[in-house]
């Protein structure tokens, strides 16, 4: 699960720094060091959709998180709280991903299983397709 593991905030998106505005909120845009697949963009979504300043993140693109704080004293928090749900997310996306393999090798057996089987799965997965 390389690459998925050590999803992290790694700071701004330099193109759109934070600015005090005349508006009631200040629009905070946190990069990530790497791209998030979808379904994990989709988990985190969902996850923030229901907190006191949402955040969002584009699952075509999932590098950057999209939120606000009304003022500069809660962008600390913000990101705080952020993230415990990027690490959330990158659990639960590993757990799903793990539950998926383990469900096809039940549904196709392993290189263990004894029998016809295994027996097929080993001389498969020795096949050497170099030329």
């Amino acid at each position: 699960m390389e690459g998925i593991s050590d999803i992290a905030i790694v700071g701004i998106d330099e193109n759109r720094p934070p600015r005090l505005l005349k508006g009631p909120y200040i629009n905070l845009f946190f990069k990530l060091n790497h791209a998030a697949p979808k379904a994990w963009c989709d988990d985190f979504n969902q996850l923030m959709a229901k907190k006191t300043y949402s955040a969002k993140i584009k699952p075509d693109v999932g590098l950057i998180i999209e939120t606000w704080v009304r003022k500069p004293e809660e962008v600390e928090p913000s990101l705080e709280e952020l993230k415990k749900i990027v690490k959330l997310c990158t659990e639960r996306y590993i757990k799903r991903i793990q539950a998926e393999l383990n469900a096809a090798r039940h549904d196709h057996g392993n290189l263990d299983d004894e029998g016809e089987q295994g027996r097929l799965n080993r001389i498969v997965a020795g096949l050497n397709f170099d030329t």
